[in-house]
């Protein structure tokens, strides 16, 4: 797959659309292992007009959504023949978060340290701003057949 990945591609891969879609390109890839991608934070995203009016944070919630939209992308991009699978977020472990993010960073999100056994996918997501730990969590998350829902 051609690095980086762009957000057309992103589409075909994860059913998530404007406004929740949080990723905007895939920089690195290696299948099964890892992914890194980005999300640029504009003033212009919807959850700033009530997170907070006079001092806009990305809500942690969406911090880690973000992480997990990297990693069904990391899923999404190891398999091939994925248009009948969905991949349900599972679970979250471990969760912190080191510092807010705000309009204008970029957020780097990699997911590694990939297990995978049965569906069952667990990895180590990360989201970092200029280097420096945002948030970090242990996800799980389920490839399920589209038909089973």
């Amino acid at each position: 797959m051609e690095l980086p990945i762009p957000v057309t591609e992103i589409l075909k891969r994860i059913p998530h659309r404007y406004p929740f879609l949080l990723v905007d390109r895939v920089l690195s890839f290696e299948k099964d292992t890892s992914l890194t991608a980005l999300k640029n934070v504009t003033f212009n995203e919807p959850f700033f007009q009530g997170h907070f009016p006079d001092k806009p944070v990305m809500p942690g919630v969406l911090q880690l959504e973000a992480m997990a939209q990297a990693g069904a992308l990391l899923m999404g991009c190891s398999r091939d023949n994925i248009e009948d699978k969905l991949f349900l977020f599972a679970g979250i472990n471990n969760a912190k978060f080191r510092r807010p993010v705000v309009p204008g960073d970029q957020l780097i999100l990699t997911c590694n340290d990939v297990k995978q056994k049965m569906g069952i996918w667990r990895m180590h997501g990360t989201a970092t701003v200029n280097g420096e730990l945002a948030c970090e969590a242990d996800l799980t998350a389920a490839l399920v057949d589209r038909s089973k829902l």
